[in-house]
């Protein structure tokens, strides 16, 4: 039978090359290497064939060392203090200066960890200090931005990513359920939807909290949706602004095609829509004849609302 606890504890990664460290921490693997020898600051441990590793502990350590180094404190000065005394003064330090740069390290690892619990007792300090938007801007997308580039590098695994993606999308989620459906401002109403066989929706749903918070009418399509089932909202008479956003599909070969169709259907009822995504760096908006609007990001999108 299939054991869900046991599988998730083999995917936990609590070995690290120094290589994982320095995509981790941003600290290159020579500068670690010589606080190694220089500080004592790591102590790598060896497999049983020799091979050089890091713990979770070790990685802990060097991410609160990053944070005391980017407040001014010597290295010298962070070798002559104990790791408990490390630990300490990061979290004073993120107490006094906000806890914006020691919340991105929990989060870090609660990911490599799978711990919600870590995840979600971290989130809760940061709303004691910051509105959702604030987190999300400051803290959440660049630390899935952060998380593309780790799954690239091969430092996390797929499931990793999976796992902080869906506790941000639950954070939203709740979020925006939790907001006022009264007063709204009925000038406009924002159709979010993303392309057939698209499936990154994370961008899409900040965008309908954001248009929710500032009192706008969303209608919430989702992710992977078929152009024909925008119809009925194209043929109304009233005035629509779809939003979309572009990770992997279409590919860049069926770009232009996609958005020459979405042209064509939207310049028959005057519609408009806003694009995100830096696939679309490859069209130009002057050659559309209704009213699209391109943007390489959902926070510049939202910006220009």
């Amino acid at each position: 039978m299939f054991n869900k606890n046991t599988n998730t504890l083999n995917e936990i990664k609590n070995k690290f090359s120094i290589k994982d460290l320095e995509n981790l921490s941003g600290i290159k693997a020579h500068t670690i290497r010589i606080w190694e020898k220089r500080y004592n600051l790591l102590t790598p441990k060896r497999s049983k064939t020799n091979i050089r590793y890091y713990t979770t502990a070790s990685l802990k350590k060097l991410l609160n060392i990053v944070l005391l180094k980017d407040n001014n404190y010597k290295i010298s000065k962070i070798a002559e203090m104990p790791a408990d005394v490390i630990q300490d003064t990061a979290r004073e330090l993120a107490h006094k200066k906000g806890q914006t740069q020691h919340a991105f390290q929990e989060f870090k690892l609660s990911m490599l960890q799978f711990d919600s619990a870590l995840f979600n007792a971290t989130y809760a300090k940061l709303l004691q200090q910051y509105s959702f938007s604030e987190i999300m801007n400051t803290i959440f997308i660049p630390l899935l931005n952060f998380v593309g580039l780790l799954w690239q590098t091969s430092t996390l695994l797929p499931a990793h990513e999976h796992f902080i993606s869906n506790l941000i999308t639950q954070k939203i989620l709740v979020e925006t359920e939790n907001l006022s459906t009264t007063n709204l401002n009925s000038t406009v109403t924002y159709v979010l939807f993303l392309p057939d066989n698209e499936i990154h929706e994370i961008g899409l749903l900040y965008a309908n909290y954001t248009l929710s918070l500032k009192g706008f009418k969303t209608i919430y399509l989702g992710r992977s949706l078929p152009l024909d089932n925008l119809k009925s909202f194209l043929e109304s008479d009233s005035k629509m602004q779809f939003i979309t956003s572009i990770t992997i599909s279409p590919s860049l070969d069926l770009i232009q095609g996609y958005f020459n169709e979405l042209d064509t259907l939207l310049s028959q009822k005057k519609h408009s829509l806003f694009a995100a995504g830096t696939k679309l760096k490859t069209l130009e908006e002057n050659r559309f004849k209704s009213n699209i609007k391109l943007y390489p990001s959902i926070v510049s999108l939202l910006k220009a609302i």
